[in-house]
């Protein structure tokens, strides 16, 4: 597959969780490679549109496609074309896998044959790869996941969805729960995937992956627009989801640390 055919298109999409309306009539053309932030208020949908380009829930109205496969409520249609990192590693603490196991299982689950045990050579190779491409020490990966640090165990996250290869990610607040200087690394190499990548990031800060920020989506349920972060970040735009939160600083220095 081309670089140049990495697209998602969301077609009128309108998804409903119980009787709340998260996301209505949204339209979008996102395309690769390229970096994509979406910002807007705890509630606004972000993660909500994020399971919905999974196939994981059900829109009442509308379509998803990527690189023109309709994957609408479709899981297994995804499945190698999107890595997710999502904001909470979905394990329980207690149980003692490895850095390395998170990442080698995840490579095994997406074999296209059983059976899906038992990595072979060049598997194994492709883990070290992507650990080394992260940036997770060698002498971590063999550490229980949950005694890393905040900031490895999001490293070995972003692993664990780039290992086979998928050509979008979708990464739910990537440098939460991350030390600052930790952030700044991390950021770097979430910009260095999107020069091959179509990466859509939620974000509360969207400063730090800013120098490689194609596009920002502002988002708030029903309301949405999309631009270059120039066209976006602005008072003007920011206030109409943001309201009298959004204020112009004329210098000032920016430390994201709020994990």
């Amino acid at each position: 597959m081309s670089v140049h055919t990495i697209e998602i298109t969301i077609d009128n999409l309108t998804v409903r969780l119980g009787y709340e309306e998260i996301l209505s009539n949204l339209t979008l053309k996102l395309k690769g490679p390229s970096l994509i932030q979406i910002i807007g208020p705890n509630g606004a949908g972000k993660t909500t549109l994020f399971k919905a380009i999974l196939g994981l829930i059900k829109p009442i109205s509308g379509k998803i496609t990527i690189n023109g496969i309709d994957t609408t409520a479709k899981p297994d249609k995804v499945g190698n074309l999107v890595g997710y990192v999502p904001q909470l590693m979905p394990l329980d603490s207690h149980i003692p896998v490895t850095a390395w196991e998170v990442v080698l299982n995840s490579l095994l689950l997406h074999r296209r044959k059983f059976p899906r045990i038992l990595a072979k050579k060049e598997e194994i190779e492709k883990v070290k790869r992507t650990l080394n491409l992260v940036d997770v020490p060698e002498d971590r990966w063999h550490k229980p996941f949950f005694e890393l640090s905040g900031g490895e165990r999001q490293r070995v996250l972003l692993a664990r969805a780039l290992v086979y290869d998928p050509k979008i990610l979708l990464l739910d607040e990537p440098l939460s729960a991350v030390d600052p200087l930790g952030k700044v690394e991390l950021a770097g190499i979430i910009g260095e995937l999107a020069e091959s990548k179509l990466i859509l990031v939620t974000s509360h800060d969207p400063i730090l992956l800013l120098p490689y920020t194609d596009q920002i989506i502002l988002l708030n349920r029903s309301y949405y627009v999309i631009g270059k972060p120039e066209e976006i970040l602005t008072v003007d735009v920011l206030r109409n989801v943001y309201g009298e939160s959004a204020i112009l600083l004329e210098e000032h220095v920016h430390i994201s640390d709020e994990h």
